[in-house]
């Protein structure tokens, strides 16, 4: 029978986890044996009970040598990689143009490894896309930790006291974390302002009842995956222009904007910011890949020119529990694109295992990893 090995994740900071005892029951009806390390679920709410219950198999670290599947929410270290037997697959957030000691060592390990932030923007992959899944956790606890360090309230309020003006927000980027910021921000009743380089995202901003500032759109502003594409200076320079005023009149400044496999673009420059009112907030979604605001300093918060600049890096991990739910269920539907009946058959026609295989059997598929790791004489 093939083996799931759902390890507790050791990175600084993470709180999830890849499986929840719902996704236990499911990768069951599939055939599947799971094993989950103990203690796996706690940071995230779910105790070791919880998924003995659902007929998970409660076992120690060294488990995994033994399973067939390993499942992560953040890549391994090489250690643990050398721990997977040959043949053995992986499925994780791979990120591996940051990570090419780890490519390495599953290339050279003969362990498959599967980087799920690679699935394919396509219909039937959407139940499966943990990047949407967790950027709308990202989006959502954004707003709620620039709720926390404004020092004023969110909503108009009528008081004996007198009025209380709402916040006025502004969100850079309207993706899938900027919409849900916007979301978010509008049922704290917050006033709210939206910029993205895609025109089609302004139907879908001002939906959810807020302005879309327009800055105009670079020609080829997204990928075919719907992804924003890096853009030209010159352009950045009037975006920038535009802006300006708007930042100055905002209580709080989300950014979101990322280009997959690049640095983050910087937005907002430090004469932009310190625009901004004291006492102001900036939450730098981007801050993992080198921020959207200049100064951002990535896993820090600081108040810089009176401004609060939040740069936390994983801001799923800060609402755990449905963080993992929708992960899990993620990765529960990427499952049944090759397990049947308890077997697993990879088959690279495939387009979302195509797209997601990043090694197997020694070789590694996605060319710009096998181009840096040929660069870096790996």
């Amino acid at each position: 029978m093939v083996v799931i090995f759902v390890p507790k994740e050791t990175a600084g900071g993470e709180t999830r986890v890849a499986a929840v005892p719902e996704t236990v029951k499911g990768m069951q009806k599939l055939g599947l044996l799971v094993q989950v390390e103990r203690d796996a679920g706690a940071a995230a709410g779910f105790s070791d009970k919880d998924y003995a219950d659902a007929g998970a198999t409660l076992v120690d670290g060294d488990a995994r040598h033994g399973a067939d599947i390993v499942f992560g929410i953040q890549c391994p270290t090489v250690a643990q990689v050398r721990q997977q037997k040959p043949s053995a697959l992986l499925l994780c957030t791979l990120t591996p143009l940051q990570q090419l000691d780890v490519v390495a060592a599953l290339r050279d390990a003969k362990v498959s490894a599967m980087g799920l932030e690679f699935m394919p923007r396509i219909t039937r992959a959407q139940k499966m896309d943990i990047l949407s899944s967790q950027a709308t956790c990202g989006g959502y606890q954004a707003v709620l930790l620039a709720a926390v360090h404004l020092p004023k309230m969110f909503p108009l309020m009528m008081t004996a006291a007198g009025t209380l003006t709402p916040a006025r927000v502004l969100i850079l980027g309207a993706g899938v974390a900027g919409l849900q910021a916007i979301s978010t921000a509008r049922k704290l009743g917050a006033i709210v302002e939206a910029n993205d380089i895609r025109p089609a995202c302004k139907e879908q901003v001002e939906s959810l009842g807020a302005r879309f500032v327009d800055t105009g759109a670079p020609p080829d502003a997204e990928t075919k995956g719907g992804y924003a594409k890096e853009t030209t200076q010159e352009f950045l320079r009037k975006q920038r222009e535009i802006l300006t005023s708007h930042i100055a009149q905002a209580d709080v400044l989300i950014t979101t904007a990322l280009v997959p496999g690049k640095k983050a673009p910087v937005l907002v420059t430090a004469e932009m910011r310190r625009a901004m009112r004291p006492g102001s907030v900036i939450v730098d979604m981007a801050a993992g890949q080198g921020g959207n605001v200049e100064g951002t300093v990535p896993g820090q918060r600081a108040v810089v020119d009176g401004v609060t600049v939040i740069g936390d890096t994983n801001l799923p991990a800060q609402c755990a529990a449905d963080a993992s739910r929708m992960y899990a269920r993620n990765v529960l539907a990427f499952l049944g694109e090759f397990v049947k009946d308890g077997k697993v058959t990879l088959n690279f026609d495939n387009e979302v295992l195509a797209a997601v295989t990043i090694v197997h059997d020694g070789t590694v598929r996605h060319e710009p990893t096998a181009q840096a790791l040929a660069a870096h004489g790996g």
